[in-house]
């Protein structure tokens, strides 16, 4: 996912650094910050990546105004960039609706599903293409074969039959990302996302080139209850490690969170450990005679997925709380007045905690490009941070492989083999929403009885978040040596955890 730092991180980071500015500043002089905030980012007179400084301008406080969890402004209606700060400057989570959205005046329109003839083409005497195509789409131009669009069926046999490879399909970006078709056009040919269903995964966000797609962050009203003085702990994702640099630890990254005012910083992995527990013993419990396979339950987007489109297969998804929501109440069992804020690499743990019944289990959910820049608005360097204190170990090695795909259920499968070494446990793992929806199919077709399925929204699993800082290659390698570094090795081996069960509420 994070293979270039591109103006487009950047500027998705700017936006959350003069957020987080705003959150640490006097909250009276919001409406002033945020005017101010659109001119830090982008000084000068002069457009670097549009046509004109005006537009530039206009779509960065449109994030700015998202990022601190305002609706997006209706474009053919007037109203100030200001209007309704005052309803943010809170100190407890906005629940969000349409937590993701395309701003239709930075949305380029581009062609959906068109196949065109480029310049390779040879005009070769065969012609093939032209004897190809079943509704006499393709004819020979002046200088190529021509593709009338209008005719195209979007066969792609013309494309298929090319000696020279001449012909090309392309699809819009954030379509082509969305693993559930949840990307359509408005009356102007502009991308639109069916909110119906959509599942938060954000692809579709870190796949537009223009940067026409952005969410709706907390950032600004965690801030607010670290500084009225909250109890507020951490919940830091397993996926965490690798996403700072190659020089910052993980003790040296939970003491600069330490440093923003939270009380506590635990692993998410504990949860996680918590889980695997669960979905073992209702692995070897209910599949095959009760339950034909068995889904697991800790990614939001691939639980939502597989229950909006394969209702059918809710009975499939275990019971078993998510990492998230097992670490919240190991956290709030301990300290009865606590928030919690979970921090990972995901969006769709916005969508999870915004749930009725959850929302007092979880607080807030930043993503550790936010994170960053809360650190950055404070000043935190971590190289400063290389004395850290040696944090406790919360969570076994299966826990913390949570996070990339094949780790959960391969947690669970050392889980079961740690009490029962020949009970056999087959398994099948998806990850990417395209790759889960086939699974979910084959899986219809009967052709996973018996199976464990791990479904990952992301490919790569969480390690490949929209919320992630580094690449997958290297924050997967430093995964591995911080999950082999761990005293525990199953959950069972884990002296954190009491083995009892935690059940999964709805998403």
């Amino acid at each position: 996912m994070r293979t270039e730092f591109t103006p487009l991180i950047q500027l998705r980071r700017m936006v959350f650094v003069e957020i987080a500015k705003m959150g640490y500043d006097d909250s009276k002089n919001l409406a002033t910050n945020l005017e101010q905030a659109v001119y830090n980012i982008l000084p000068g007179e002069v457009a670097k990546y549009r046509e004109s400084i005006f537009k530039e301008r206009a779509i960065v406080g449109e994030r700015l105004r998202m990022a601190l969890g305002l609706k997006m402004r209706a474009q053919d209606e007037y109203s100030r960039l200001s209007d309704g700060c005052e309803e943010v400057i809170i100190d407890e989570r906005i629940v969000q609706d349409s937590l993701i959205e395309v701003m239709p005046f930075a949305c380029e329109a581009c062609p959906t599903k068109t196949y065109r003839v480029t310049n390779n083409c040879r005009k070769c005497l065969a012609h093939p293409c032209i004897q190809v195509c079943p509704v006499n789409a393709i004819s020979m131009g002046k200088y190529s074969t021509v593709i009338d669009e209008d005719k195209c069926i979007r066969c792609g046999k013309c494309k298929e039959s090319c000696p020279y490879n001449a012909i090309v399909f392309f699809d819009r970006p954030c379509a082509t990302a969305c693993g559930v078709n949840a990307i359509e056009s408005d009356h102007l040919g502009r991308a639109h996302i069916n909110q119906d269903k959509c599942v938060t995964c954000g692809m579709c966000l870190v796949n537009c080139p223009f940067g026409a797609i952005a969410d709706k962050t907390e950032i600004f009203q965690l801030i607010q209850a670290i500084k009225s003085g909250e109890e507020v702990h951490a919940m830091l994702a397993p996926a965490f490690v690798g996403q700072f640099g190659p020089i910052v630890t993980p003790d040296m990254i939970k003491e600069g969170i330490r440093r923003l005012g939270f009380k506590s910083v635990v692993e998410v992995a504990i949860g996680a450990d918590i889980e695997s527990i669960h979905e073992a013993e209702e692995f070897i419990k209910e599949v095959p005679d009760t339950l034909e396979f068995l889904g697991t339950s800790c990614c939001p987007s691939w639980y939502l997925a597989a229950t909006k489109n394969f209702p059918e297969f809710k009975k499939n998804i275990s019971s078993s709380a998510t990492p998230m929501v097992a670490t919240a109440k190991y956290i709030k069992d301990e300290h009865k007045n606590a928030k919690v804020a979970f921090i990972g690499p995901c969006i769709a743990k916005k969508t999870e905690a915004s749930q009725p019944h959850l929302r007092n289990h979880i607080d807030f959910v930043i993503t550790f490009e936010e994170l960053m820049g809360m650190l950055v608005a404070q000043n935190i360097d971590f190289a400063s941070l290389k004395d850290a204190e040696k944090a406790k170990d919360d969570a076994s090695t299966s826990g913390r492989g949570f996070a990339s795909a094949g780790g959960v259920a391969q947690a669970i499968i050392n889980t079961i083999h740690k009490a029962e070494p020949t009970f056999e446990v087959k398994t099948y793992n998806a990850d990417g929403l395209h790759e889960c929806m086939k699974m979910l199919k084959m899986a219809k077709a009967g052709k996973y009885k018996g199976y464990l399925l791990e479904g990952m929204g992301c490919p790569g699993g969480c390690i490949g978040g929209p919320g992630t800082l580094a690449p997958i290659n290297k924050s997967g390698r430093e995964l591995e040596k911080y999950k082999n570094a761990s005293p525990y090795f199953t959950v069972q081996d884990n002296k954190n955890v009491k083995h009892d069960w935690i059940k999964r509420e709805e998403v």
